[in-house]
């Protein structure tokens, strides 16, 4: 990094009148950033402005800007890299001028989102955290361009300038909607008695100890749109039977923990989906500001990435494998050993917070039906499907209109039959329905299913005398009251995506790392540095606020720096890759932490001790994540297919399970 203390501007005139005084005016911004391109006006005060060609003297080289006419003047671009003086020659400012450039040095921009991780490691407090890494860097800016005072004032910006411009923004607005919305359906649905039923339906198939766990990973896998759901009903629900069935419970609490979060991650309609959507947007609108437009959809690249999550896919198939051949190693196999003998080891007394499983619990006296339920997703899943197809067709509609105005698109099949017209040719099924969703408002589809399948909730719990209305509506309210901690993480989390592109953070990992890592490993970094995140924090969730908006930045523009210059498509599969290894990793270290909220619910939920479920966990949840990096993460950034990455990571866990897995003794 070049860090001058002078830097000298020599205005040459090309004209070939007079080389008369001129009085000028420059207009340089309050916040400059280092080795950051920086829009400088000039206008005439006396005298007529001359076309001008400014050449920079920084040491090695001239570095030459020419300058841009608009109706207020003249713009250049300019590179400062430290404290300027900026001299003219035959030309004076005027005194309103302010000649002198202070430039904030470029790795300060690191420093807010290192100090929002570093905060959470120690504290284990996730809102402080980003709170604090919001304010360093308003601070940072604040002092900058107003001096100590700056400081103070760089302090109610956290409020009135980040977080209200998060607010401020449609996409954000549609995520909280969208969250809160299905908080409230979570709520009544249990309350109902709807997911009762799908457990009660599910548990009657549990009369061995392989079917009774294949039942645990089966309703872990159907309850998938809400991991907090997922692990309280389940593990409430299977605990006596598996208790029964002399099934662990450090092996309930594993199977309970490792189907909630994966399953939730990588669902179409979940709790989570609002999440991820907001954080990848957030990483678009970044490499979006920087000139580089990805025109793909925020759905659309969700979608995408879902092929590289190898971890989430790969932990439900090592789970399904390891029950179906009743094999476990390591402390696991020592738990199943022991309960088959008939002890059942639960030395911890629960006193953790159960008013959320209060929350879940059914109205007394009901009857459990599963369609309660299954209705409502239904209509979640099917409704986001019929939006997407609505909305992306009316995209596509104006698209195609625009390039012939002579067409007639009177249906779908005209619009279908007339996307090879479009940029890209898309031709075939999958590429014509990847440029459909893309071309969709996916924020706009999840609030209209949500929003019905709320209603369709409320009516079913009406309608069969569950609850009142007024009752319904209040358990929906407190379903609303759950996403609340979610929503301020999420908030939060924007405001410091604000802080990170205003002080061009991504810009500054790029010159770093750029010509030092290829490309190809960014995916699998990605994931180690999620899952590390994620173990200290206890928090899939914040993990995705922090890395998100950092990362993904961050590799497109290293896929087309100087020293790669990846094609489009290329640096789309590493930036779906990353994508999904910021998630993926996540899960991951939230596997392992026992400060996780999912682990300690999963304890508390199968009645196991806490130490105990994470104990035997970590090995299992490592196994998966060791292979998915490898054999999936590593080796399809270098190329491999997804599929057959996935085909194989499944291979090397069936081979692992029979090298080290052995049979529970039976105690009969």
């Amino acid at each position: 990094m070049r860090n001058l203390a002078f830097v000298l501007l020599t205005i040459l005139t090309l004209f070939s009148g007079s080389l008369a005084a001129s009085e000028l005016k420059l207009e340089i911004p309050k916040m400059v950033f280092s080795e950051v391109s920086t829009t400088v006006g000039i206008q005439a005060v006396q005298g007529e402005l001359p076309d001008y060609i400014i050449q920079m003297n920084n040491g090695a080289a001239l570095d030459t800007a020419f300058i841009s006419e608009t109706e207020e003047g003249a713009t250049v671009d300019l590179v400062f890299y430290g404290d300027a003086e900026i001299q003219l020659q035959k030309h004076t400012f005027s005194s309103g001028s302010d000649t002198s450039v202070s430039a904030i040095p470029l790795w300060m921009s690191i420093l807010p989102p290192l100090f929002a991780i570093f905060l959470a490691l120690v504290f284990k407090e996730v809102i402080f955290s980003l709170v604090s890494g919001v304010f360093l860097g308003s601070a940072i800016m604040g002092f900058y361009a107003e001096g100590f005072i700056g400081i103070f004032t760089g302090f109610f910006r956290i409020i009135d300038t980040y977080i209200i411009s998060a607010l401020n923004d449609s996409g954000h607005l549609s995520v909280i909607v969208f969250s809160v919305i299905i908080g409230g359906i979570v709520a009544v649905i249990s309350k109902n008695g709807g997911m009762q039923g799908i457990v009660n339906r599910v548990s009657g198939f549990a009369n061995t100890a392989r079917n009774g766990q294949l039942a645990t990973w089966g309703l872990g896998i159907l309850i998938f749109f809400d991991d907090y759901a997922n692990t309280l009903v389940v593990g409430n629900t299977m605990r006596p039977v598996t208790d029964r069935l002399k099934i662990s419970r450090e092996k309930l609490a594993y199977i309970v923990d490792s189907t909630a979060a994966p399953v939730s991650a990588i669902a179409f309609v979940t709790t989570w989906i609002g999440a991820e959507l907001g954080y990848i947007s957030d990483g678009l609108n970044v490499i979006n500001a920087n000139g580089v437009e990805i025109s793909e959809g925020v759905y659309s690249i969700f979608l995408s990435s879902l092929s590289y999550s190898f971890y989430p896919f790969l932990t439900l198939f090592f789970i399904f494998y390891i029950i179906y051949r009743g094999k476990d190693f390591g402390p696991m196999l020592k738990a199943e050993r022991r309960a088959r003998k008939g002890t059942i080891v639960n030395p911890e007394v629960n006193t953790g917070d159960l008013t959320e499983m209060e929350d879940l619990k059914p109205v007394e006296g009901i009857k459990y039906r599963a369609r309660n339920a299954v209705i409502p997703v239904v209509v979640i899943v099917f409704g986001t499907l019929i939006g997407l197809l609505f909305t992306g067709f009316a995209g596509l509609e104006g698209t195609i209109a625009g390039i012939n105005p002579s067409l007639e698109l009177n249906s779908w099949g005209d619009i279908w039959g007339n996307m090879s017209l479009m940029d890209g040719n898309p031709e075939g099924f999958t590429k014509k329905l990847g440029t459909l969703i893309g071309a969709s408002d996916s924020y706009v589809s999840l609030l209209w299913s949500s929003l019905s399948a709320l209603l369709i909730a409320i009516l079913l719990t009406v309608g069969q005398r569950i609850m009142n209305l007024k009752d319904s509506i209040e358990t929906a309210v407190s379903g609303f009251k759950t996403m609340i901690p979610a929503i301020l993480i999420l908030i939060l989390a924007w405001a410091l995506a604000s802080v990170t592109e205003e002080m061009h953070t991504a810009q500054f990992l790029t010159g770093v790392i750029g010509d030092s890592i290829p490309p190809w490993i960014i995916p699998a970094l990605t994931f180690i540095l999620a899952g590390f995140v994620a173990f200290s924090t206890g928090s899939s969730w914040s993990t995705m606020a922090l890395v998100y908006p950092l990362i993904l930045p961050a590799a497109w523009a290293i896929c087309h720096s100087d020293a790669y210059q990846y094609a489009d498509a290329d640096a789309m599969a590493i930036f779906y890759n990353t994508v999904s290894a910021v998630l993926a990793g996540s899960v991951l270290g939230d596997h392992c932490s026992p400060i996780s909220d999912t682990t300690i619910l999963s304890s508390l939920a199968s009645g196991s001790n806490h130490i105990d479920h994470v104990r035997t966990q970590i090995p299992y949840a490592l196994t998966v994540g060791f292979v998915a990096v490898i054999v999936g993460t590593l080796l399809t950034g270098l190329g491999l297919h997804p599929m057959v990455a996935l085909l194989l990571g499944a291979a090397a866990l069936v081979g692992i399970v029979e090298l080290l897995g052995k049979r529970a003794e039976d105690a009969h």
